[in-house]
């Protein structure tokens, strides 16, 4: 429906641009050898593109700590070899402004992922200074929308920087540039770099303890940043945090004749079709059951998948019968499926008969299907169910609070950026590339280069996006030496890819990520 819709809005377009091409083109021709030629435009101070910025004094309460602060929503120009301006990155900047020496002070730069996301998730959902209220699991209704102090908010911890990546946010091209000239792996992180490089040195923050923080590809992002940051402008961090890791995207990729994504995802069947309740015999204990699911995975259905058709009928029926037990799907699916269920086909079939398809970024979310016979789930619950929330309440802040407004439309998420995207990446030398985009090579380059930079990765259990199983069998196959890989953390929670949807797993993901702060801040 959405590129039928796009095809008609284009199919308008051309028309329009038609008839006024055939209207001027009937128009009596104009005498213009008397008229004076307009001058060609020339650059000047008045057209040149300027940075902007709006500070505002606040205090927020966390715990029994009352921290003043100031909050900076402006935009920082970027600028090529040239020093010819090409993008204006929008940032907001909490600050806390108690602190007399900002050098003890650690410094946190925060974006989502995407490709095409702004930071709008992660600034109004977890750890900005005002937090959203939505539903648990469910659709938020349309406005009036619940702003609240964020009790979670990282100012106690760290300041904070929220990011948006050109065609994001405010974030855009300029001049002569396009924005094409930054959706890429290597294009993004190069501009990124730039705009940390100067807000670090505007801001006389060098000697501060430094963290990024990234959702999703948020997280592939994470590992190819700061090894360039580190490497090209000698800028060491202290700690990069993942939320919902994907650093290799075979995992992830269900490709035919590669089986490694059917056995990375089967734990987190196993956790969804718990918390749906649709397993025969439900174990008591979720920890447990997905200890038996990975070990299942790992063991028995790797050997099984890796024989093929030559796999005999009698283990492929104990195969069968066990996957029936972790994943909630009868045995004649699976059977019919060949023991192989991609993740769009798990969605369609999991609640097929209460005709309910499940969520794919947080699988405890769930939506209406028209077409119960449909094979492949046709969308994602949880994209429905939140967007609308976190688009009109950041604008509500922004321009309210914050003092920042404009007429340009804040951009949530950008699927222009998302389909232009360059999947090409430059790997850092002595490591050879791979098929599938895989951010593996930098992080392990970052961690070679500073030995003492730390990783934590935060994985919510109903995560079918970025399944947690993936970003175990990522992180421990880095071929790292024993005190590098005592330098990766893994988390968990009982929520999905947006673990700070649900307000427990939330409180949960601050306190980690702000001891994981102070621990790495050590002298």
């Amino acid at each position: 429906m959405k590129r039928t819709l796009l095809l008609f809005v284009a199919l308008i377009g051309a028309l329009a641009l038609g008839a006024a091409a055939i209207a001027r083109a009937q128009a009596p021709a104009k005498d213009t050898s008397a008229e004076a030629k307009p001058a060609e435009a020339k650059p000047s101070a008045e057209n040149a593109p300027k940075e902007e910025s709006s500070v505002t004094d606040h205090t927020i309460k966390l715990g029994n700590q009352t921290i003043p602060f100031k909050a900076t929503a402006g935009t920082i120009l970027l600028k090529n070899e040239k020093d010819e301006p090409i993008a204006s990155i929008f940032y907001i900047a909490y600050i806390r402004s108690d602190v007399k020496d900002s050098s003890a002070r650690p410094l946190a730069f925060i974006y989502n992922g995407g490709p095409g996301s702004s930071s709008a998730p992660l600034h109004m959902g977890a750890f900005g200074p005002k937090r959203i209220v939505t539903p648990d699991a469910e659709a938020a209704p349309p406005a009036p929308y619940h702003l609240v102090d964020n009790a979670n908010c990282l100012l106690d911890a760290t300041d904070i920087v929220f990011v948006d990546p050109v065609g994001t946010g405010y974030s855009k091209a300029v001049g002569t540039a396009t924005g094409k000239q930054f959706w890429g792996i290597d294009e993004d992180v190069k501009s990124l770099a730039q705009f940390i490089t100067t807000y670090v040195n505007r801001n006389n923050r060098w000697n501060s303890p430094k963290f990024l923080i990234g959702e999703s590809y948020g997280t592939f992002r994470d590992a190819v940043l700061v090894d360039y940051l580190q490497n090209h402008d000698s800028m060491y961090f202290n700690g990069v945090v993942m939320i919902s890791t994907v650093l290799d995207f075979e995992t992830l990729a269900f490709n035919p004749g590669e089986d490694l994504s059917y056995v990375l995802y089967l734990p987190g069947y196993a956790a969804v079709a718990w918390y749906h309740k649709t397993l025969a015999d439900r174990p008591a204990d979720l920890n447990a059951f997905l200890a038996e699911a990975r070990q299942f995975a790992s063991t028995e259905y790797a050997a099984a998948l890796a024989k093929g058709s030559a796999l005999p009928a009698v283990e492929r029926a104990e195969i069968v019968h066990k996957l029936a037990r972790f994943t909630g799907l009868s045995e004649e699916y699976l059977s019919n499926a060949n023991l192989r269920v991609s993740l769009f086909q798990f969605m369609s079939e999991l609640q097929r008969s209460k005709g309910l398809v499940t969520g794919r970024l947080d699988a405890r979310f769930t939506g209406p299907v028209l077409d119960r016979l449909e094979e492949f789930a046709p969308y994602d619950p949880l994209e429905n169910a939140v967007v609308g929330a976190f688009g009109a309440a950041f604008n509500d802040y922004v321009r309210g609070e914050l003092q920042f407004n404009r007429d340009q439309s804040y951009v949530m998420l950008n699927e222009q950026v998302d389909a232009s995207w360059n999947w090409d990446h430059q790997v850092p030398e002595t490591f050879a590339p791979r098929g599938e985009p895989n951010a593996e090579a930098d992080l392990v380059d970052a961690l070679v280069t500073n030995t003492h930079l730390q990783v934590e990765a935060e994985n919510g259990l109903f995560d079918l996006g970025t399944p947690f199983s993936a970003t175990e069998y990522t992180m421990d196959h880095l071929n790292l030496p024993a005190n590098l890989r005592s330098n990766i953390h893994l988390q968990y929670y009982d929520a999905g890819h947006m673990m700070y949807l649900n307000e427990d797993a939330l409180t949960k993901l601050k306190g980690n990520i702000a001891a994981f702060i102070a621990n790495a801040s050590k002298p």
